[in-house]
């Protein structure tokens, strides 16, 4: 069945396989500050729904930029970068600083309204 360097090779590339498909955990820690509920209203207020698909927002329908179902379990944001309440709040104020030339532009958005929208996010599970 082949070397015990072999063999060990082969267990940790399926040990990082799983955990690269794991379905995830909720991302937030409970230390995050921010007010889901007035991250609601600022995703309203800032038009998200105009681009997003968004669970629980009427017309939030979009379909410019991915569905944000669950988002709140998912590994990463655009595809690169760790999801965690930090991250996906710097992500909402400066898309582009976190990962240029992606394709959500700058929305104007405050650390604080980013923080709180973040918040809103991370209830989607």
């Amino acid at each position: 069945m082949g070397t015990p360097t072999t063999r060990s090779l082969i267990a940790s590339l399926l040990a990082l396989t799983a955990v690269a498909c794991d379905k995830g955990t909720p991302a937030g820690p409970d230390n995050f500050m921010g007010d889901a509920r007035r991250g609601t209203d600022l995703v309203k207020q800032y038009q998200c729904g105009g681009c997003h698909d968004i669970p629980g927002i009427a017309g939030a329908d979009g379909n410019v930029g991915p569905p944000l179902h669950r988002i709140g379990t998912r590994t990463y944001i655009a595809g690169y970068i760790q999801n965690s309440p930090d991250n996906m709040a710097d992500w909402i104020e400066d898309p582009q600083r976190a990962l240029p030339g992606n394709a959500m532009p700058r929305m104007g958005i405050p650390q604080k309204d980013a923080r709180d929208i973040a918040a809103f996010l991370y209830t989607l599970k």
